[in-house]
């Protein structure tokens, strides 16, 4: 075998790797998201997930510590295709911030329908919990440039509590959405999360 046909030999054999990992990843992803909908998340077992997945431990343990670190990935992945669409040139300084929301909204929202009775209030604090940090982490990646590297003036807000404002203030949305049993659509109840979260953002933004 020439150079040539071995780096190729490698590049197909990494390309099968990665589908095989891709692959795995979702069926654990789908694993988690069902059980969730079936019962409190702090009942769910990492052997449930093992079984409902159809994937080996040793496997499982590859790819994640242990069940929270699996439903934070699963939560990126559901996030993940909201930050590739390009965002219209005018919106983009705050739009940046909460693009994530109605996403999100719209995903609880075929959750519920789908019913998550099962998942409990102590298992949705979890969830939710998770949710937040992933946001911050997302918008931090995302912003950063714009916030991180600019001067800094009396008063200002810390890009850091910026981030986590907005962060948690949609959870803080989500979760009076939820536990209140809100009739509001998913567009209505991101319109109330922007309404909170906008206007601080856009004066951040200004300074």
């Amino acid at each position: 075998m020439d150079l040539v046909e071995e780096m190729m030999s490698r590049e197909q054999s990494l390309s099968l790797k990665d589908r095989r990992v891709q692959k795995t990843r979702k069926l654990l992803h789908e694993a988690i998201g069902s059980l969730i909908r079936e019962k409190p998340y702090d009942e769910i077992v990492v052997k449930e997930i093992l079984d409902r997945a159809n994937v080996g431990r040793s496997t499982f343990y590859t790819h994640f510590e242990g069940k929270d670190k699996l439903l934070a990935s699963a939560i990126y992945d559901m996030l993940g295709t909201n930050y590739t669409a390009e965002i219209p040139a005018a919106d983009k300084r705050t739009e940046r911030f909460i693009r994530f929301s109605l996403p999100v909204f719209e995903h609880i929202h075929r959750h519920r329908q789908a019913g998550a009775a099962g998942m409990g209030t102590s298992g949705r604090i979890i969830i939710h919990e998770h949710l937040q940090k992933v946001l911050a982490e997302l918008i931090t990646n995302y912003v950063g440039k714009a916030l991180y590297g600019r001067r800094k003036s009396a008063g200002q807000i810390p890009p850091e509590l910026l981030v986590q404002y907005v962060a948690s203030t949609f959870v803080l949305v989500l979760n009076w959405w939820v536990e209140n049993n809100c009739a509001l659509r998913p567009q209505e109840v991101d319109d109330l999360f922007r309404a909170l979260a906008l206007p601080t953002v856009s004066a951040c933004m200004e300074n």
